[in-house]
């Protein structure tokens, strides 16, 4: 992935997806909390997906903002789709761009349409930006061939420090249309609990072959943790994560802040 630097005429936001891309790919670390929580996503999505797609298998990167997945996977070999509902952060990625193939789709999620469908599918931190979760899986369903997969990462709602509504319990999710598809953490609707993904997935067939907790309040550096982060070594830091990795299911869903899906579309209905 090529190194950029801001110029003054930048708009203001690729000036502030810049900030984010000094922590997520670039190394330089104003948040550690924001960054380890990063590369706790980016591991489980590049791992799974590699795990069970060769490389020159078709993958669609859903709300891809500033396209760090799309470019890592294009660098691994990967026929990649980017898409965003931001048009103007195509040419924003193209800068980035240093290898490996891909193709841009602006849009809104809900209305994607393509000529072919995908063998895998990546929909990372978005669908609790949206007022009808169970909805937008089902739809990424839709483009995704027999056998292919859909990798999710989203925070995990069972967090003990969740506030947000469950979408189960919403009578009116509706409500909610006007002020979706926000960015950042500002923009969350629903927080998802694991059974609610599992009847979202239960619902349009889809098979969870892999479901993951990561990220407890140390490595995100919640809780006013973070100046403990800071001086705690990485290696210390990911032996935090991997001891609460091991918890028992119900202690590990209280304290772990993200989790991480891997569908499995049946080859046969």
């Amino acid at each position: 992935m090529r190194r950029i630097y801001p110029e003054q005429d930048w708009c203001s936001m690729w000036k502030a997806t810049y900030l984010y891309d000094l922590e997520e790919v670039y190394g330089e670390h104003r948040d550690l909390g924001y960054a380890y929580s990063y590369a706790q996503r980016h591991d489980f999505t590049i791992q799974a997906l590699t795990e069970v797609l060769p490389p020159g298998s078709r993958i669609l990167d859903i709300a891809a903002a500033q396209g760090n997945f799309s470019l890592a996977l294009a660098e691994l070999g990967y026929e990649v789709t980017w898409n965003d509902l931001r048009a103007d952060m195509i040419d924003y990625v193209k800068m980035k761009h240093e290898k490996g193939n891909v193709s841009y789709v602006a849009g809104n999620a809900f209305e994607l349409e393509f000529p072919h469908l995908f063998d895998g599918v990546v929909i990372t931190e978005i669908i609790e930006h949206v007022a009808h979760p169970d909805q937008f899986l089902a739809n990424t369903a839709r483009l995704v061939r027999p056998g292919g997969y859909i990798i999710m990462t989203t925070p995990n709602g069972q967090y003990f420090r969740n506030d947000l509504p469950k979408f189960s319990e919403c009578e009116d999710p509706s409500a909610f249309e006007s002020v979706q598809f926000k960015a950042n953490a500002g923009g969350h609707i629903f927080l998802l609990h694991k059974d609610e993904v599992e009847e979202f997935a239960g619902a349009v067939g889809l098979q969870i072959n892999r479901f993951a907790l990561f990220n407890n309040p140390l490595t995100s550096g919640h809780l006013k943790l973070s100046k403990l982060l800071q001086r705690l070594p990485k290696s210390a830091v990911d032996a935090c994560e991997r001891m609460t990795q091991q918890l028992p299911a119900p202690v590990a869903a209280r304290i772990s802040m993200q989790m991480g899906v891997l569908f499995q579309k049946p080859l046969h209905a």
